[in-house]
């Protein structure tokens, strides 16, 4: 009797090994003379499919690193298998995620928008394509994401900001950004052009899929209101969510669900979906 029993017990385990869940950790020699480090976390059944997945990009805030998204929320993997897409978290260091005008080395947004998205494609089975491609960030992150899609429609589809610093300006001496930028008040030039909330004029209604959300207790909070107020005024369609809140793990922790399944829905448009049955 012991023998019988044993033997289903055996045979759920290996099942559970067979399809457990696999959280690659990558590092990429970037252009930049510096090695990368992202971790990668694909949907379960990955490996014994032969399916191309779409791919959500999440960015840290300052001063944390690669590890961020997965630390704050530990059900990453069981998320990315249950809408079905691949998520990378990258190392982002405190760059901003901009190409600094001051220094070669720390040119992150060459890194994020082409040789991140380039390696991805070309080692995992992704839908190669903007409409299969979301980017998103908490706090620098969320700036980070803005900055990267506005930029680089051509590359990403749809992006999301939470707690984003979407206007680096009234903040001229904080989280290392004129290390990257020169102090604001001798590059004012570079503050200009290097803030998220200036680019908004260059978006046409439709170009991307957004989606902004702050706490009511979060010190980012007038500028990502200014920032809504930007997108209202050119006509650009955005989703915009306050809640309670501060700028803190416990509000990311839940911003992020809201964030993924929006990502899921733009997925499963009938154009995207299509992309990933070829």
């Amino acid at each position: 009797m012991k023998r019988l029993l044993l033997l289903p017990v055996l045979l759920l385990l290996g099942l559970v090994g067979l399809y457990a869940q696999q959280i690659d950790t990558i590092t990429i020699h970037s252009q930049m003379g510096h090695d990368i480090k992202n971790i990668v976390i694909l949907p379960q059944g990955y490996a014994e499919s032969d399916t191309r997945y779409p791919v959500v990009y999440l960015l840290h805030g300052h001063g944390d690193n690669y590890t961020c998204w997965i630390n704050i929320k530990p059900e990453l993997p069981q998320i990315a298998s249950q809408y079905g897409f691949i998520v990378v978290c990258p190392d982002g260091k405190r760059s901003w995620y901009w190409d600094s005008p001051l220094h070669k080395d720390m040119q992150f947004e060459t890194y994020i928008s082409d040789e991140l998205v380039h390696y991805i494609d070309s080692h995992y089975r992704t839908v190669a394509d903007r409409r299969a491609r979301a980017i998103a960030g908490l706090s620098m992150g969320g700036h980070g994401a803005m900055w990267n899609a506005i930029r680089h429609r051509d590359v990403f589809g749809a992006a999301g900001s939470t707690s984003g610093g979407v206007d680096i300006r009234p903040f001229p001496n904080n989280w290392n950004m004129k290390d990257q930028l020169g102090e604001q008040a001798t590059h004012p030039e570079n503050w200009e052009s290097h803030t998220v909330i200036n680019l908004v004029p260059s978006l046409n209604d439709g170009d991307l899929a957004l989606i902004i959300d702050c706490g009511l207790d979060d010190f980012f909070l007038e500028v990502n209101r200014n920032f809504h107020q930007s997108l209202i005024d050119h006509h650009i369609k955005h989703d915009y969510i306050e809640r309670p809140g501060a700028h803190n793990r416990f509000y990311w922790n839940n911003s992020i669900d809201y964030q993924l399944l929006f990502f899921h829905k733009f997925f499963t448009q009938p154009a995207a979906k299509e992309e990933t049955t070829r």
